[in-house]
């Protein structure tokens, strides 16, 4: 955590306060040498809403670099054309300020949404698909984790990340 404080050059976007019950399980960077940072991901798991666990990752990265759609099971690099023509099915805070984020298709067992904050995409991806009511339902409020010292509670590292 405390690298991707320093190092990121995307924002690290985390739910604070954590949902009840949650703990953050994990980042991850992708970049290169030459550029650094494109993409930044916080992996958390928690309670579902129904019953058993629920993974949730929430995503900043450059347009085109692909992250975000790996993780939703998408064939391109971004959310789609035409993703956002219709009204938002869904805001949560980001910096204190509603952001609006849509239903993006993906794999069957996951809930995806997408928007755009600070210049840069912004998903969030949930196991199983109906932790995506966690997003849904607009109690979500991001803050960058680059502009805070937190004492975030942690669980064991997310198999998530390890696709």
């Amino acid at each position: 955590m405390a690298a991707m404080r320093k190092n990121s050059l995307l924002p690290v976007w985390l739910p604070w306060p954590l949902p009840a019950g949650w703990l953050v399980t994990g980042f991850g960077e992708v970049g290169d040498e030459h550029r650094g940072g494109r993409a930044s991901v916080v992996a958390l798991s928690g309670p579902a809403l129904l019953q058993g666990p629920a993974d949730l990752l929430v995503i900043a990265e450059e347009p085109g670099v692909g992250l975000g759609a790996a993780f939703a099971g998408l064939d391109g690099p971004d959310p789609g054309e035409g993703f956002d023509s219709g009204p938002p099915n869904a805001k949560i805070e980001v910096l204190g300020h509603p952001t609006p984020l849509w239903c993006v298709g993906g794999a069957p067992d996951r809930a995806v949404y997408a928007g755009e904050a600070l210049g840069n995409w912004l998903w969030t991806i949930a196991w199983p698909t109906e932790a995506g009511c966690l997003i849904g339902l607009g109690e979500l409020s991001l803050l960058d984790l680059r502009d805070h010292d937190l004492d975030v509670p942690f669980g064991a590292f997310s198999p998530r990340l390890e696709d």
